[in-house]
């Protein structure tokens, strides 16, 4: 994994876990113990299903850089069927807040999005990688 790519998902996970941390304190409020528990299981699920889509995305950028575009819409439209399953899976739960996982889910994952962008505006990544001899192809 290279350093921009180490950066990148810090520059996302950061700012994801920020708006977690508010969520479970929103959730403690508004929903006490149970919310929490629900707010902490979406924060960390969205951060966890982020990053290893990024990661799997990014080497497969660097392997198969034709299969890029298409793997990127697999890859989203996987995690979002394994969270539909996920929320299927605790859809009548006792063990938490259903309502304060799903508004972490959403909140995190938009978090995680925006992050996602500004850091990608503000990288500097080479579109046209220079040529290291010098020499005319």
């Amino acid at each position: 994994m290279q350093s921009n790519d180490v950066r990148t998902i810090l520059n996302c996970a950061v700012p994801t876990a920020a708006a977690g941390v508010i969520a479970v304190a929103a959730s403690a409020a508004l929903a006490g113990g149970k919310g929490v528990i629900g707010a902490v299981f979406g924060a960390v699920l969205v951060i966890a299903f982020m990053a290893t889509g990024f990661i799997v995305l990014q080497r497969t950028a660097r392997s198969l850089p034709h299969l890029f575009q298409a793997m990127g819409l697999m890859l989203y439209t996987t995690q979002l069927l394994l969270l539909a399953l996920v929320m299927l899976a605790f859809k009548n739960t006792t063990l938490f807040s259903t309502k304060a996982f799903a508004f972490t889910l959403l909140a995190t994952t938009i978090v995680w999005i925006a992050a996602q962008a500004r850091s990608y505006l503000k990288a500097k990544v080479l579109y046209v990688e220079p040529d290291s001899a010098g020499s005319p192809s």
